[in-house]
């Protein structure tokens, strides 16, 4: 498939998360970009964050209790 050259400005803090970002999955910044646009396009990224959203909460009640597990003074134990 031929490649298109896209130019697009962001701030410096877009640009170096979106480099960090590429580097750590080990894509070119252009590869990761167009995997963004795509995940975006086929409706991938909205189903994860509703997938996300509804798993906690479902289960908000126990990430609440280890939280307060963690919290709780030292010595301090649940009978």
């Amino acid at each position: 498939m031929a490649k298109t050259q896209l130019g697009a400005r962001v701030n410096e803090d877009v640009a170096e998360l979106a480099k960090k970002r590429a580097a750590d999955l080990g894509l070119s910044i252009g590869d990761y970009l167009a995997r963004l646009v795509q995940d975006d396009a086929s409706g991938l990224r909205a189903r994860a964050v509703d997938a996300a959203a509804r798993f906690l909460s479902e289960h908000q009640a126990v990430f609440d209790e280890a939280e307060d597990a963690q919290q709780a003074p030292a010595g301090v134990r649940a009978a």
